[in-house]
């Protein structure tokens, strides 16, 4: 057998890729297993975007290799979503590039900008490929620890105690995952000066922006941003297309073209028919988020009193696709989780999987519909 590259050493199989299997051996089994682990909405897109996507389907180019950049309308949609929602001014020829999900878009920037050796500033906890995607390029992990009674803030005075003279990148997700936690203006602020002071370049992911969150931010929205920030996005969540994968990074036109250096060796463009119905569903009116919401309200409704019944606390003010508990004191997450999912055939997302700092929390998703999450909570009580 030909051995693995050395890199593989450095990361494990995703999370979810392997608990989903052991569910998916239960509900196999027969056993009425409720997932309340992953966000991947169980909704539709709005109407009018399957209806793009099918007639893509039919254009003479559609079967063709696709630009890199995407179409072009595809991109001045992007840009406009970002003038109406956010008020940040992008250039679609330059300033904008299209992604097959913003997932993708991590492992681009880190080849694009990191060398081996070179550090990266990673929160804890935080999404998992952050960490995954750093290791496979041979970048160092410095982790900066975020707690609930700093608000799930970075620390900056804790960060500079550490030797940041060879950090390159900051990884930054607000609305923040897991703990739906929502940035402020001098957040923005406070981590551009920040990077500025220490010549670090900030990514700021921000796929959550819409839901069951009345202020959408972007941190290219702050004086100053362009020089050192890009921002991830993706319209998984916004409309319910997850599996679609479509995404963006916008930022200062020599960072794109970095990133594009990168993409353009790695795919041959977003499928046409998928682009069709993206440029559709950026010009969702405002009702599109009223009504997704209305959803999402009636769900962590729900999800509140589940959490309860397991004796978990939570914030109300979080935004965001899940729920973000705390377990009583002395429990631990995966133990707990374990036990639920054992017991009453409900999978919940540990803390822990998001860093260390997630001991003591789990996640609930509200990628589930009003009767399972009152099932979930019958089962409980």
């Amino acid at each position: 057998m030909i051995e693995a590259a050395n890199r593989l050493n450095t990361v494990e199989e995703y999370y979810f890729s392997k608990k989903l299997r052991e569910v998916g051996m239960l509900i196999a089994s027969g056993k009425p297993v409720i997932n309340l682990g992953i966000g991947s909405p169980d909704m539709a897109p709005p109407q009018k975007v399957v209806d793009a996507l099918i007639e893509g389907l039919q254009d003479a180019k559609a079967h063709q290799y696709q630009s890199y950049q995407g179409l072009p309308a595809l991109r001045e949609g992007m840009a406009k979503f970002y003038k109406d929602h956010f008020n940040v001014s992008l250039s679609p020829t330059t300033e904008i590039l299209p992604l097959m999900g913003s997932k993708e878009g991590i492992m681009h920037i880190s080849m694009a900008f990191l060398n081996e050796g070179d550090g990266v500033l990673i929160p804890n906890p935080g999404y998992p490929t952050y960490q995954s995607v750093t290791n496979l390029v041979g970048a160092k992990t410095f982790l900066y620890d975020l707690d609930e009674a700093n608000h799930w803030f970075p620390d900056f005075k804790a960060i500079e105690k550490q030797d940041l003279s060879k950090v390159k990148l900051m990884w930054v997700n607000y609305p923040h995952m897991p703990t739906g936690a929502g940035a402020t203006d001098k957040l923005f602020k406070d981590l551009i000066a920040f990077a500025k002071k220490h010549n670090i370049l900030i990514i700021n992911d921000n796929p959550y922006s819409f839901v069951l969150n009345d202020s959408p931010k972007s941190i290219m929205n702050i004086a100053g941003a362009k020089e050192v920030c890009l921002e991830l996005n993706s319209l998984s969540k916004t409309f319910n297309m997850a599996g679609w994968r479509v995404g963006m990074v916008v930022g200062d036109s020599n960072y794109i073209s970095h990133i594009l250096k990168v993409k353009s060796n790695m795919d041959s463009g977003m499928f046409y028919g998928i682009q069709k119905g993206a440029i559709e569903a950026l010009k969702c009116s405002s009702m599109w988020f009223v009504t997704l919401n209305s959803v999402y309200r009636k769900r962590r409704e729900l999800v509140w009193k589940l959490a309860k019944a397991l004796n978990c606390t939570y914030d109300e003010q979080a935004t965001g696709l899940f729920v973000w508990a705390k377990l009583p004191s002395n429990v631990k997450s995966e133990e707990f989780i374990d036990s639920v999912l054992k017991n009453n055939y409900i999978f919940i997302t540990p803390g822990t999987i998001f860093g260390t700092k997630g001991e003591g929390y789990i996640r609930f998703s509200l990628c589930a519909s009003e009767e399972e999450l009152e099932e979930a909570i019958k089962r409980v009580k």
